[in-house]
């Protein structure tokens, strides 16, 4: 998947093609066996209006590549878009609990999952990899640009107050304004959003009951 990366990304698409009305969003993510060798990918499916999980799905493998840093991608994708990909129905949109544009080679695990599965994608992530911005103002909902080298990655986006903030970035065939309000229109009173939190739940359940207590994640924001 490393050789593959620059021919996927060129197939990412920063303009908005999601179908209204969005009925459906799924949340990504995945933990880690003790050993650091195997994992669990999960995928739940919510309703946007009620935020009420529909269905999730865990997916166990191995892990299949090496740790890596900037490379989370080649450690969960393949087990994300699984997961993903058995929902039904599909997600109108899917949050990845990981980078999108806001990454290294402008291509993190968000947009691996939305190119693969060809779906509208979001990357949300609880600290910063790439870029630089300023203040973010206390209240929920107040965001501001991330940028790199001139030109914006992403959003620092606080979705709660008192909370820090996630860096939110274009994924796949989603815009960043629009990412933005879906980040905060699936996010009540947690500083992640409910798809990402049902899906971390699913998956560290999953881990624990075939291996034991899930392993603490790698560190996630450390450049190539």
């Amino acid at each position: 998947m490393f050789a593959n990366q620059g021919r996927l990304r060129e197939r990412m698409e920063r303009r908005n093609r999601l179908r209204w009305p969005v009925r459906t969003v799924a949340g990504a993510d995945a933990a880690y066996a003790p050993d650091d060798r195997a994992l669990c990918a999960a995928a739940a499916l919510l309703d946007v209006s009620s935020l009420a999980v529909r269905r999730t799905v865990c997916v166990l493998d191995r892990v299949p590549a090496p740790y890596r840093p900037g490379f989370l991608g080649a450690r969960e994708a393949p087990g994300l878009v699984r997961a993903l990909a058995r929902l039904r129905p599909p997600p109108d949109v899917v949050l990845v609990e990981a980078h999108g544009a806001a990454h290294p080679r402008g291509f993190g695990a968000a947009c691996l999952v939305g190119v693969l599965l060809d779906l509208p994608a979001v990357g949300v992530a609880k600290e910063r990899l790439v870029g630089a911005h300023g203040p973010v103002p206390p209240e929920r909902g107040a965001w501001v640009p991330l940028a790199r080298e001139g030109e914006v990655v992403g959003a620092v986006v606080r979705t709660r107050a008192g909370a820090n903030p996630v860096y939110v970035s274009v994924g796949h065939r989603v815009d960043l304004e629009t990412a933005v309000s879906l980040v905060l229109a699936c996010t009540r009173g947690f500083r992640l959003p409910e798809p990402i939190r049902a899906a971390h739940r699913a998956a560290r359940e999953a881990v624990r009951v075939a291996f034991g207590p899930p392993a603490g994640r790698r560190e996630r924001c450390s450049p190539a």
